[in-house]
């Protein structure tokens, strides 16, 4: 299934793709829930409810709707740091035994079309395309043979980093360098993971005004979504909604001679397969 949310009268509400428009699957069927992270447990369960949902229901013209992320104020958004083999490579970084994690503000999330917002306080804005992993089901302490049954579905995020703050500030503010407003776009879609047969084998890509700069693939992960899953329940209790960017691959600005650094008026395009396109155009913040 193709997922959204979007803005309505009454709040933000969740949708189910059916050919090219959405049907509203509380309309559809007040059984089920009005918001993303209530529908994500449900999906296995209900599954069948929510297919005749969308069979049934009526269509909503996507032109007329309002796009929010995927997932509306997760309670987590946990990225992982160097975690493609051929990345790592391209800034000289040693990849250890255990992924470097980092984590963004829920207030980073921009929905597909809206503003990347380049802040005063950073002149090194860079871009990094990223598979995004939704959780579904939450566990603590997951084992690694059951962590893929907590994966509810996938989306096509991208990790923007002000790197002058990440690597320019007393001890490294990797927090604050990746979470200025609008620094998490995500969408447009949220694919459930029923529909991904291997999502270690996804070729993703980052264009800059239509020029590739990142073209590679998700079976360079270092660090598998299973592993990640397992790892990160060990510290925290992973809940319904929860977002993991998984790390982005070589091409990064900051990495090319020159670098390059996004501006006003560019537009980003970061492509996963079977996920769909996210396109974000830059803008100076207000």
């Amino acid at each position: 299934m193709r997922l959204i949310s979007y803005q309505s009268e009454t709040g933000p509400r969740t949708a189910v793709a059916r050919g090219e428009g959405y049907v509203d699957l509380h309309q559809a069927d007040p059984l089920l829930p009005t918001q993303m992270k209530h529908l994500l447990p449900m999906l296995s369960m209900h599954h069948d409810a929510i297919l005749e949902a969308a069979e049934e229901g009526r269509l909503i013209d996507p032109a007329k709707l309002r796009l929010l992320p995927p997932v509306v104020e997760p309670q987590k958004i946990l990225c992982i740091g160097l975690n493609y083999a051929d990345h790592a490579a391209e800034t000289g970084a040693t990849v250890g035994d255990e992924p470097v994690v980092f984590n963004k503000f829920p207030t980073c999330l921009r929905a597909d079309g809206q503003p990347i917002e380049l802040p005063a306080v950073s002149k090194e804005v860079d871009y990094e395309a990223e598979l995004v992993v939704v959780i579904g089901r939450a566990g603590k302490n997951i084992a690694k043979q059951d962590a893929m049954s907590h994966v509810a579905g996938y989306a096509v995020g991208h990790d923007v980093s002000a790197r002058d703050w990440q690597k320019g500030k007393p001890g490294k503010q990797w927090l604050l360098g990746k979470s200025f407003d609008s620094f998490a776009p995500l969408g447009p879609e949220l694919i459930t993971a029923d529909e991904i047969e291997d999502p270690h084998n996804l070729r993703i890509q980052c264009r800059l005004n239509g020029e590739t700069m990142q073209d590679s693939s998700t079976s360079q992960l270092i660090f598998r979504i299973d592993f990640l899953i397992s790892y990160l329940s060990q510290v925290c209790t992973l809940m319904p909604g929860d977002l993991i960017y998984t790390g982005t691959p070589p091409g990064v600005g900051m990495a090319r001679n020159p670098p390059v650094f996004l501006k006003a008026g560019d537009r980003v395009e970061v492509e996963i397969e079977k996920l769909g396109v996210l396109t974000n155009p830059v803008i100076d913040a207000k």
